[in-house]
């Protein structure tokens, strides 16, 4: 099994916020693949997909961002995962450029605090992330500009070039 993990807060009080955008990518992908899905299925009887030999779980983990390496860790215990090869964390990162997706097999967490929970729990930061930039305003204290709401052209963005390129890196992990 595959584990795609969405950091993020809880609650509609934090939804189209920055740092929710790995709940959002994930939300975005289900919604892209169940339309591909009826598609697919309209047009030919026997569709083509992507065979993955082994399922995949998507999680948008119900604690806090800075708490999540609690839900990640219980997961990759309960399926017996092995975290280098088999899950996947989407964030945010306020030191990239709005809309900027870098993909990292291993790495820091980067001054990301979920991520810093899950390298702790996990004891290894050994596992494949992607981070998405949700750039820095200097205007605002840290915590006000990640928890501030995305602007309507920012979420059209992430709903479709940011999400696409979410997807291409989760097929390019899928099939290393």
């Amino acid at each position: 099994m595959k584990l795609i993990i969405g950091l993020g807060n809880p609650g509609p009080r934090y939804h189209h916020t920055r740092h929710n955008v790995g709940y959002q990518i994930v939300e975005n992908m289900f919604t892209d693949w169940r339309e591909d899905l009826k598609v697919k299925s309209l047009i030919s009887k026997n569709p083509t997909f992507l065979t993955i030999i082994s399922p995949i779980l998507c999680v948008q983990p119900q604690t806090y961002m800075n708490l999540s390496g609690d839900a990640v860790a219980t997961l990759v215990s309960f399926y017996k995962l092995d975290p280098r090869k088999d899950i996947l964390v989407i964030s945010d990162d306020i030191d990239m450029e709005f809309g900027k997706v870098r993909y990292r097999s291993e790495g820091s967490h980067g001054g990301q605090n979920g991520l810093r929970d899950i390298i702790a729990k996990l004891g290894t930061s050994e596992f494949a992330r992607i981070k998405i930039g949700v750039g820095r305003d200097d205007r605002y204290e840290v915590s006000d500009w990640v928890l501030s709401r995305f602007t309507e052209s920012e979420k059209e963005i992430i709903a479709t070039e940011v999400t696409t390129k979410v997807e291409e890196y989760i097929i390019k992990w899928l099939c290393d």
